[in-house]
């Protein structure tokens, strides 16, 4: 067999023998994986009190280590990291990459962890599960898949101070042979972090493809948009003078859902290879692939160009794979049904409220349909949690859900942030210009939350975009194509917004298809269940008290001008303070009960209006405290203060 056959061989064998884990696998939940990490930890020996051992490498070691795997070093360092540079220069965020042993070969960025000798993320250090415990880069080592380890998830103790975003890289050959991970101590975006840790492994491999293959192969790049051919997201299929595929990226096997190992080109897309020969690299081919989907394509021919003598004869130990342009290409549209641990379920929105689980109903079947919704209600009512919800209890769900708080962006950026823009648009510009994003949430659902805050200007622009359907960057004449569910949110009364001429009419009428009015918390019929429910959610990421009935009884009685925003809050300090003691009034903050004598000093008035006043605290808490013998507790239970402001204004007289 000569060496071509050969090279041809170890091609299929690679992709063939590529990893595909079980059906039940692949349906595993993060917080499964988790638990499954935590178990096999236990059988290690491991305690939460253990000490980390990194079962470090000599010096010696790790450099004969670093020569072995010069080429993904390199790689990594040169041709990825640099795309990232000014995304990790504003991150307090460290680049770990390891070997397929968890071994630590290089670290990028100035952690904020303190000394290196404490964190252990450092060359030659070992981050096994068996060693270390659950961290992001063994747990992804040991399950071959991405993965996000927050701080508590980790198992030994000593781990907790940081967040840890692994993502495996994989060689031409589809062998695991290390892994990327950004770790951090701070407060990052999550989703975030992790989609970026996941983008860059891709990135890698992309690379190592490249370097094994474009010195004599046709690569073919293919996106659904002409603009990301050359991103690190695009499927790439690498081809033999033939036309035969005898590499690719993950992203093509799972964007093209089929085993692309052998297939000719003319069995994925509608091309015939000696098309490919001829094209000019420069310009873009809209294909069509197994015999259905659009994609743009874009051809790199070998950097050597190799003159061969045709030969049409059969080779006999060669079968050319069934044309199966029929077959095995219906994708299933099975909704997934698992959803993030951060999402609340739809049932579970409303607790006995007829008015939240009617307009639950109606939202959820609106999701569905071509029709925008549009949702009134206070600051901190839960809008947001509500859209989460919806997004991913409906067929959008496996695209993103992308939220934009017009009210937190500047005015001049937000026409930047929502439509993108081409490189050099503005001063200011990244140099490779911005999608934006509207068009990030195609396919999927679009949260424009705080709208009523939208500058004029820029509501002019997205009445086209909502008219059309289509996307202009700024700096740009292309206009690209989105599909989106629209979700708007306001706390203002929109119509009086529109008649003093600061929201536009038209544009209030294309966002207004189903209008729903989140109540705020003091109005909610199951207020009690509600409080309950969100500290039953609140426990389950941190162990705190329960809540006593006379607890609960205080809480409802609460006005809650921010809402569950402000009732979460609340729960979150008092369980720190309480720190698994019983819950306590004095544990709760003073804010707390600022609001609950205000709105009892309210109630007190209206009772009585001939009084008209409301006793000052300076002079209603030494008062108090002389009626009730100097009772702390008493005194502030019928102030509805803390005792805490009791010990400041009371004095005896």
């Amino acid at each position: 067999m000569d060496n071509k056959e050969q090279q041809k061989q170890q091609s299929k064998s690679a992709l063939d023998n590529k990893v595909v884990k079980p059906l039940d696998e692949q349906k595993q939940s993060h917080k499964e994986r988790i638990q499954d990490s935590w178990y096999r930890c236990e059988q290690f020996g491991l305690d939460h009190n253990s000490r980390p051992d990194f079962a470090t490498l000599p010096k010696g070691s790790l450099n004969d280590l670093m020569d072995q795997h010069r080429s993904l070093l390199e790689t990594t360092e040169n041709e990825v990291l640099p795309y990232y540079e000014n995304i990790l220069s504003n991150s307090a965020c460290m680049i770990v990459l390891a070997d397929r042993q968890g071994h630590v070969l290089n670290t990028w960025g100035q952690p904020r962890f303190g000394r290196a000798a404490d964190h252990g993320l450092i060359g030659g250090n070992q981050w096994t599960e068996m060693g270390v415990g659950t961290n992001a880069i063994g747990t992804a080592l040991t399950t071959g898949e991405a993965i996000q380890v927050g701080r508590d998830e980790h198992y030994l103790r000593a781990n907790r101070f940081m967040v840890g975003s692994a993502s495996p890289i994989y060689n031409t050959k589809n062998d695991l042979v290390g892994v990327l991970d950004i770790s951090s101590d701070a407060y990052l975006p999550q989703d975030h972090t992790f989609g970026m840790v996941k983008l860059m492994s891709l990135s890698v491999e992309n690379r190592l493809i490249f370097s094994a293959f474009q010195q004599d192969h046709f690569i073919l790049s293919f996106n659904t948009n002409v603009v990301s051919l050359d991103s690190h997201w695009s499927g790439i299929l690498v081809l033999d003078e033939s036309g035969t595929v005898v590499s690719a990226n993950r992203r093509a096997e799972v964007v093209l859902a089929r085993d692309l190992a052998l297939l000719n080109i003319n069995q994925v897309f509608d091309i015939e290879m000696r098309e490919i020969r001829h094209h000019p690299p420069s310009m873009p081919i809209k294909l069509r692939a197994l015999g259905r989907y659009q994609f743009y394509v874009k051809v790199i021919p070998p950097l050597q160009q190799i003159m061969r003598v045709p030969d049409f004869r059969q080779r006999a130990d060669y079968v050319p794979p069934s044309n199966s342009l029929k077959e095995n290409t219906k994708i299933s549209e099975k909704v997934n049904k698992t959803i993030p641990d951060n999402v609340i379920p739809l049932d579970e929105l409303q607790h006995g409220d007829e008015q939240v689980e009617r307009l639950v109903r109606q939202a959820h079947k609106i999701m569905e349909k071509d029709i925008p919704i549009l949702i009134h209600g206070e600051t901190g009512a839960g809008k947001e949690i509500f859209v989460r919800s919806l997004h991913y209890h409906s067929s959008r769900a496996s695209n993103m859900l992308v939220a934009v708080n017009c009210a937190a962006i500047p005015s001049e950026l937000v026409e930047s942030e929502l439509f993108g823009y081409e490189k050099g648009a503005f001063t200011g510009a990244q140099n490779k210009g911005s999608i934006g994003l509207i068009r990030r949430a195609h396919l999927g659902t679009l949260f424009l939350d705080e709208i009523g805050e939208m500058p004029m200007a820029v509501q002019s622009r997205l009445l086209r975009v909502l008219q059309e359907r289509v996307v202009t960057p700024l700096g740009s004449t292309e206009t690209y194509p989105v599909d989106i569910k629209l979700v708007s949110a306001t706390n203002r009364a929109l119509k009086k917004e529109v008649d003093a001429g600061r929201f536009r009419q038209d544009l209030y009428y294309r966002i207004s298809g189903l209008n729903i009015e989140l109540p705020p918390l003091r109005q909610r019929k199951d207020k009690a269940k509600l409080i309950q429910y969100l500290h039953q959610r609140l426990r389950q990421e941190e162990p705190g008290p329960e809540l006593s009935k006379a607890m609960l009884a205080l809480l409802v009685q609460h006005p809650w001008p921010g809402n569950m925003r402000q009732l979460a809050h609340v729960l979150k300090v008092g369980m720190a303070m309480a720190d698994e003691e019983v819950l306590e009034e004095w544990h709760l903050p003073d804010d707390f009960f600022e609001d609950l004598h205000h709105k009892r000093s309210a109630d007190t008035a209206l009772e009585n209006p001939a009084d008209g006043t409301n006793e000052p605290l300076e002079d209603l808490i030494p008062r108090l405290l002389n009626e009730y013998k100097g009772n702390v507790s008493q005194t502030a239970k019928v102030a509805g203060v803390s005792r805490n402001t009791v010990y400041k204004y009371g004095k005896l007289k």
